[in-house]
């Protein structure tokens, strides 16, 4: 026996030490503020599998101790930020440095595309994934608008775009997944066709940084940015549903992603059903919505240096027109634009997509490939393919309302190949070549000369950057150039009837150069100057024709010359004592040969009905404002935060102001966050106020209605998270316009006809798991 046990000892104790010895890793860590870089002090880091975890500390650092070999599910927790997952296979002590999301706000927030590189020299804002799944029933330009600077130009309910410091349309670039989004994005009743749900944040740039960025975008691009996915083997998503009472409507999310051995893959699919809107006082008639979407995200890592991405999304929706802005007769017209409520306005509500409406389907297809050479050179190398296809249906005779009035096939190609060079002491060269193919036709099903015409467009483009940082202060460089070859053709719009081919050349040129610089730890200046050239798009040469979506008729200008846009941007930054934040930009561009869109004192009566003539015209003008930011944190669960902007464009030419730019605004919240407990998290109150300035800056013959009176709208929320297990279930509660406001928006085309929308609120639900 003495002998047995003299054998049989060293076996039992072998388990007890190794797991002693297997038990004894850390892992250290710092967070901080992933807009400031501050650390954040006082949040927890929590250890799913252990059930347990450390808080950081005045200095933002932390330590997990006595960690054995394995899996673990770290997650991160800071009032006022969104909470942030880590998985990581532990095999020795670690190291990480965690930045969070805090100040979503701010105006000029440092924006982080490259590893290497954390600043940037153009302002730029961004919204984070926890506040686009809590108002993703909203549009796309609606989650926009609380950003400073940035608003929207409306054709009623549920259709919008983004307008950046008075710019909009073709003058601002959304790229969807790194690829320049194709489509009709020439009308205003033309909404980008994107989920975004499919986004980790959405970032707006300003100023004139942007020259990495096909499109001549001279007001800004927009970025709609999915998160990388997370290097975890077990699968996770998550669920979100929002019931809105504006429309009864629903919209559901849901989402999938798992890194396996073979690739590493996420899926998501979307539909939102929503009935028609309310104004406070009456239904506003046939302004339902239907949408339905789906994506697919795969990456494949072939080597430590070699990544593939691919990407693919169908976007389906179909939009329903108010039907009391389509009018029979100049008398009834001109009866509509003064009437409080809208011809055709029924009683009763109705989930129903009847005529006038619009039908668009789009498709997404992206191939990437990333190769890192060394620790200093990298080449990406992206295609991008797009087929987009809008039907617009109208109010016909004889039962043919089931035919479109408009048919629009568009095919899109893109090429593009971008090379990084990292070179010691903070300095970086940016370089990249673009090529895309537009192939754009009318259908002839529609039995109704084209509003644009049939056109192909060839367009290469060229750009260089190059950026230094030498301790206080950066600097950036860069340069672009642009060939743009244009193929139309056209009917005539005289009789008798032609065909007609048009050919147009255009060369741009820009430049760009901005400088930041570190006065104080506490106190930053940027300035960006630069110049850009825009070429004519198809539609203000070309357009002849109704525009349905926006209820008027449309005439273009075939001689039409390129826009020189020169903008400067100004910022300061203030930060005080992580309790007070202060930001001011202020801005002034001049444009030489301006185009836009003026509302001439004309109604036309056609056999479709009568509507408002609207011209383009060109001339030089100048657009100049202030956005300014302060936020307050007297104590850590308390925020304050003020917005106002500024804005003034005029027609130098002709000596006054220029048409539909957006009203000034003031915006204001208190919130209130509440300590983290055992089974809630992220416990918030909000209430906040928007008033809108009426828009004075406008002769009263430039319009065919006077501007609208100011308005003021009260919105308020809750919201916690619930802890159960390994899933996070996030409940809030949302009301816009409580105080049931009437008012009309300048910036909304269906002014003419309606108020805009009633009192609503809306309540979501997020499961994580």
């Amino acid at each position: 026996m003495k002998l047995l046990t003299f054998f049989l000892f060293p076996l039992f104790l072998f388990p007890l030490t190794s797991g002693a010895q297997n038990c004894t890793l850390s892992i250290k860590g710092n967070v901080a503020d992933e807009g400031t870089g501050i650390p954040m002090a006082y949040g927890t880091i929590y250890v799913e599998e252990m059930k347990t975890g450390v808080a950081s500390d005045s200095l933002g650092n932390f330590q997990l101790n006595g960690l054995c070999k394995g899996e673990y599910h770290l997650r991160f927790n800071h009032i006022g930020c969104e909470t942030k997952t880590l998985f990581l296979s532990l095999s020795k002590d670690t190291v990480i440095n965690i930045n969070m999301h805090h100040h979503s706000e701010l105006v000029d927030e440092v924006m982080v595309h490259d590893h290497h590189s954390q600043h940037e020299t153009a302002a730029s804002s961004t919204i984070s994934q926890e506040t686009i799944s809590e108002v993703a029933n909203k549009d796309l330009s609606e989650m926009l608008e609380q950003m400073t600077g940035v608003s929207s130009i409306k054709s009623g309910a549920g259709v919008s775009k983004p307008v950046v410091h008075g710019l909009s349309g073709n003058r601002v670039a959304i790229l969807n997944n790194g690829i320049a989004q194709s489509g009709q994005q020439w009308g205003n009743d033309h909404a980008p066709e994107i989920d975004p749900y499919v986004a980790e944040h959405i970032s707006v740039v300003k100023g004139a940084g942007a020259l990495a960025y096909p499109g001549g975008s001279l007001g800004g691009v927009v970025l709609i940015e999915p998160d990388e996915i997370e290097n975890d083997p077990h699968l996770h998503g998550n669920v979100n549903y929002i019931f809105q009472t504006n429309g009864l409507g629903h919209t559901l999310n849901a989402r999938l992603q798992k890194y396996d051995k073979w690739a590493a893959w996420r899926i998501s699919a979307t539909t939102k059903v929503i009935g028609d809107r309310s104004a406070p006082n009456y239904y506003l008639t046939n302004t339902s919505k239907r949408e339905y979407n789906v994506a697919a995200q795969l990456v494949k890592h072939i080597s430590s240096k070699w990544e593939m991405k691919l990407y693919y999304s169908l976007f389906n929706t179909e939009i329903a027109i108010l039907r009391g802005s389509h009018i029979g007769n100049l008398t009834d017209l001109e009866e509509a634009i003064d009437r409080d409520v809208p011809f055709f306005t029924d009683e009763k509500f109705s989930y129903t997509v009847n005529e006038p409406r619009q039908a668009v389907q789009h498709h997404l297809l992206k191939l990437e490939s990333n190769h890192i050479f060394n620790e200093h050179q990298s080449l990406n190398l992206k295609y991008g393919g797009q087929i987009d296809n809008r039907k617009e249906f109208d109010v016909r005779r004889l039962d043919r309302s089931n035919l479109p009035a408009l048919s629009l096939l568009q095919w899109d190609q893109y090429l593009e190949g971008v090379y990084k060079h990292f070179f010691e002491r903070g300095k970086q060269l940016k370089t990249g070549i673009q090529l895309r193919l537009t192939d754009n036709t009318n259908s002839a099903e529609t039995g109704i000369l084209p509003l644009i015409p049939d056109y192909r467009a060839y367009r290469a483009g060229a750009f260089v950057i190059f950026q230094e940082e030498q301790n206080k202060l950066l600097y950036e460089l860069g340069a672009r150039y642009d060939l743009n070859y244009l193929q139309v053709v056209a009917i005539s719009t005289s009789l008798p009837r032609e065909i007609e081919r048009h050919y147009h050349t255009f060369h741009n040129y820009s430049a760009s150069a901005g400088v930041r610089y570190k006065v104080l730890p506490q106190f930053k200046l940027n300035l960006n100057l630069g110049h850009v050239l825009r070429s004519p798009e198809v539609n203000e040469l070309y357009s002849a024709g109704l525009h349905q979506g926006v209820s008027g008729i449309e005439e273009g200008n075939r001689s039409l010359k390129n826009e020189q846009s020169t903008k400067a941007v100004l910022s300061a930054d203030w930060n005080v004592k992580q309790k007070l934040f202060v930001q001011l930009l202020g801005y002034f561009q001049y444009i030489g040969n301006f185009i836009y869109l003026q509302p001439e004192d004309e109604f036309r009566l056609t056999i479709r009905g009568a509507f408002p003539l609207f011209t383009y015209q060109q001339t030089n003008a100048t657009i100049g404002g202030l956005d300014a930011l302060v936020s307050y944190e007297p104590i850590e669960s308390i925020k304050l935060v003020a917005k106002y902007s500024f804005l003034q464009g005029d027609d130098v030419s002709n000596s006054q102001p220029l048409v539909y730019m957006p009203s000034n605004n003031l915006f204001g919240s208190l919130s209130y966050s509440f300590k983290d407990g055992e089974r809630m998290k992220n416990s918030s109150i909000s209430i906040n106020g928007k008033y809108v300035f009426k828009q004075t800056h406008l002769n009263a013959n430039q319009d065919i209605a006077p501007a609208p009176e100011g308005y003021f709208l009260l919105g308020a929320s809750i919201g916690t998270t619930f802890k159960i297990k390994n899933t996070k279930l996030r409940c809030s509660i949302a009301g816009d316009n409580l105080l049931n406001t009437v008012y009309r928006d300048y910036m909304n085309r269906q002014r003419y006809f309606s108020d805009d929308l009633g009192w609503n609120v809306s309540v979501r639900l997020n499961f994580e798991f």
